[in-house]
């Protein structure tokens, strides 16, 4: 099962995406903070975290290099309702293999997440980077 790191300093958007993926199969932790993800990288070992840009404090792409730098295995996810393009992710320069912008639909999440996953190990692109299409946001 995979294993995954959720940071999102909106608990319940961090709640509703955890519970979310673990519906779709994946062992799944919540930390609220860059401070609170670096503390469960130094006790678990995550197959990929999903990480917001817009954390308090230290953000979500200063968060992003700091795991590319201490913790390589671990794929890193962006997500947040800035759209970015993978011209702008790749300019900034954080490890990340891919962005999911927010409103996401959790199925599309959990299956992108796992093409990322399933090429870690024999795949040439599963580290490529690559930005999900925008999800279609349901009229009110």
């Amino acid at each position: 099962m995979p294993r995954l790191l959720i940071v999102d300093g909106e608990a319940s958007h961090a709640r509703v995406t955890a519970l979310g993926l673990r519906i779709e199969g994946f062992d799944v932790e919540v930390a609220s903070s860059a401070e609170g993800a670096l503390r469960a990288l130094a006790d678990h070992d995550f197959d990929a975290a999903v990480v917001d840009l817009m954390l308090a404090g230290t953000n979500g792409i200063q968060l992003a290099r700091l795991v590319r730098d201490s913790h390589p295995r671990t794929r890193i996810v962006l997500t947040s309702a800035y759209h970015l393009s993978e011209r702008q992710l790749v300019r900034v320069d954080c490890g990340a293999v891919g962005f999911v912008p927010k409103p996401f639909d959790l199925s599309e999440l959990a299956r992108f997440l796992r093409g990322k996953l399933a090429c870690s190990e024999g795949c040439t692109d599963g580290g490529a980077l690559t930005v999900a299409p925008l999800a279609p946001v349901a009229a009110a």
